[in-house]
């Protein structure tokens, strides 16, 4: 039994629909199929969320609507008109985007979520309907009716536990069922989103829900590369990962897969594959718990800017009680989140996300770091970028943190932190953000060329 999760740029056009039903056709495990709302046809196209989020500043601000309104509809009736799927379907999908702009706007804190949500919703009642004139027994499914009950944190929406017991039950229907991905729904009804890579995050929901054997993850790649096709030309396919690798290449900026979708897929042990939906034959790349045979010390390589160091100094720092905590409870309180903290005796860098400092905070940092902590030496260095390399083996080989800095050194890359954790599924190297291509590509040579 499969669970399917098929992304916008597979649900963007009649063409790619195409696709989706030979796919859905071929292997009669694929039960349950969730989707997104369609995406770009071209590169000058416009995806239908961009287009609702329009719809929603438009009808806020108490514009006219009407031509929102009718581009949306109309993106619609171009993929309905092309599969023949008539006035019936159309006139369901239209009313659903026009009732939109009846919402409440005063004291309504899921109106966004409710515009979002439209895209994925109407695109899975269109392909419900397109299954079923083609033969599959097809049921469009509102979250609602298939169990996913959410926290009611619009925006950043939470699977209740609650929720898989419902789910489960999804498992007696004989047809296919059509999930829209994204949302789930409140205790009091509310449409709620999920956060970035919202879909994927359904259909891991529903996979970990029903028990599935496997989740298939239907994007435009082959699966991922064990570095980024834009920086690296042609890289290496990698066949097999872990969670726990996958979870730091997501971190670090592999954006196939959103990290947060893994949680309910990994907790549940259940096996997902990255496919192709224009290559369908192509193996992909399974993500596992653990690898299944022999493999490599290294799988991939990422990277990512926008990161920030907060560099102290104090001599004797070592030996004064608490002044870790005393400097993280001073981000704390400004709601800064730290992501990374490599230590000496006298000396700490806190390495954060540049957007979680704003020049106000940066200001107070300083001043409470020098004032109520009497430290000797302060420097907060923008522009840098983190570079990881991932691999469960890397702890059972030896020299692959040497080979790592050679082939830096090599290139005249500068390193300015290295980092690793106890589990030593990465080696974490910060550099400044203006090489960070050029150290991709030299710890791409010396791990996989």
């Amino acid at each position: 039994m499969k669970v399917v999760k098929f992304g916008g740029s597979s649900l963007a056009s009649a063409t790619q629909l195409q696709k989706v039903l030979d796919i859905v056709q071929s292997d009669s495990d694929r039960r349950f199929i969730v989707v997104s709302a369609p995406g770009k046809r071209s590169l000058e196209d416009t995806k239908v969320t961009d287009a609702l989020i329009k719809y929603y500043k438009a009808y806020t601000s108490e514009k006219d609507v009407t031509e929102h309104q009718e581009w949306i509809i109309k993106r619609y009736q171009s993929i309905i008109d092309e599969l023949d799927l008539g006035a019936k379907i159309l006139e369901k999908i239209s009313t659903a985007i026009i009732e939109l702009a009846s919402l409440p706007i005063e004291h309504n804190d899921f109106l966004y979520d409710a515009f979002l949500a439209a895209g994925e919703d109407n695109n899975a009642k269109l392909i419900a309907e397109y299954f079923k004139k083609n033969g599959l027994s097809a049921k469009y499914v509102h979250p609602r009716q298939a169990g996913l009950f959410v926290t009611s944190e619009p925006g950043n929406a939470r699977i209740l536990p609650s929720s898989y017991d419902k789910l489960e039950e999804l498992i007696d229907s004989d047809e296919i069922l059509v999930i829209p991905g994204f949302f789930g729904v409140t205790i009091d009804d509310q449409i709620c989103t999920f956060s970035r890579g919202g879909s994927d995050i359904t259909g891991s929901i529903v996979a970990a829900g029903v028990k599935a054997d496997l989740y298939e993850n239907f994007t435009d790649v082959d699966g991922i590369f064990a570095a980024h096709p834009g920086v690296v030309h042609h890289p290496h396919s990698i066949p097999e990962l872990t969670y726990r690798e996958m979870r730091e290449l997501a971190y670090a900026g592999f954006s196939v897969l959103h990290d947060e979708a893994l949680i309910p897929a990994y907790r549940g042990k259940i096996p997902l594959v990255i496919k192709n939906t224009n290559n369908p034959t192509h193996p992909g790349t399974r993500i596992v718990l653990e690898h299944t045979g022999e493999t490599i010390p290294v799988v991939g390589i990422a990277g990512d800017d926008k990161f920030v160091s907060i560099n102290i100094s104090k001599y004797l720092m070592n030996r004064e009680v608490g002044f870790g905590r005393k400097v993280l409870q001073i981000l704390e309180e400004l709601n800064i989140r730290w992501e990374h903290m490599p230590t000496g005796i006298d000396d700490m860098s806190i390495v954060l996300r540049e957007r979680e400092l704003t020049p106000i905070k940066e200001q107070e940092i300083i001043s409470r770091l020098t004032r109520d902590l009497g430290v000797d030496e302060l420097e907060i260095e923008h522009g840098l970028s983190i570079i990881m390399i991932v691999g469960e083996n890397m702890k059972s080989h030896i020299g692959v943190t040497a080979t790592a800095t050679k082939a830096l050194s090599d290139k005249r890359i500068n390193l300015e932190m290295i980092s690793q954790g106890s589990s030593e599924v990465s080696v974490m190297f910060v550099i400044k953000t203006e090489q960070e291509k050029a150290a991709i590509k030299a710890l791409y040579e010396a791990f996989f060329n």
